[in-house]
């Protein structure tokens, strides 16, 4: 037996924050496409005029918690591009990425899980894609400066090291013994390491 909260109805109980959150756990557990409004509702405790209250739509909430993971990477993107030298730049977006990533584990989680079966996730999609791109511009520039080896292509060595970064949705806890602090420096040192140039 599930312990399902009591319905509310009148004014909502949760707000906006609360349904983005409860919803993005959902959409996780149980897919965003088989996830229907009624099955947020029952989850949240509300009716659908109190979700209402807050969202114009489920698909309103997976738009809110895609541009909260995406803008996130795109302004660390931002700031690493600011940086001096190309050693600089991706260090400081790799490190970046995993701060986003531990700090909106649940948005990231579910922009990695995108199927591309809307309008709004075809448009997150091709903002990844641009991206995963410019982050590759990156990999080759530290390939010029010598920091990452020439014998590996730039585009391989950027999924290689978003697999890594990607792979903390899947273990990391916010309430764990890994420090958020510590783990994008620790990724750094494996990543570039394992890239360096031997010559």
């Amino acid at each position: 037996m599930t312990n399902t909260p009591p319905v509310r109805r009148g004014r909502p109980g949760h707000d906006r924050d609360d349904v983005i959150r409860i919803s993005v756990e959902l959409f996780n557990e149980q897919g965003y496409d088989a996830t229907s409004v009624s099955d947020l509702t029952r989850r949240l405790g509300v009716t659908k005029s109190a979700l209402y209250h807050h969202v114009d739509s489920k698909a309103q909430i997976l738009e809110i918690a895609l541009e909260e993971a995406l803008g996130g990477l795109e302004e660390a993107l931002d700031a690493a591009q600011r940086r001096p030298t190309a050693a600089e730049r991706l260090t400081a977006i790799i490190d970046g990425a995993v701060r986003v990533l531990t700090a909106k584990q649940p948005q990231v989680t579910l922009l990695l899980r995108l199927r591309g079966n809307s309008d709004i996730e075809v448009a997150a999609l091709d903002r990844r894609r641009r991206f995963d791109h410019t982050v590759t511009g990156l990999v080759r520039e530290a390939q010029d400066e010598g920091l990452v080896r020439t014998d590996l292509d730039a585009g391989v060595a950027t999924r290689l090291i978003f697999g890594m970064i990607n792979s903390v949705v899947e273990w990391y806890r916010p309430d764990g013994p890994v420090d958020p602090q510590l783990l994008g420096t620790e990724i750094v040192t494996v990543a570039l390491n394992g890239l360096q140039s031997r010559g």
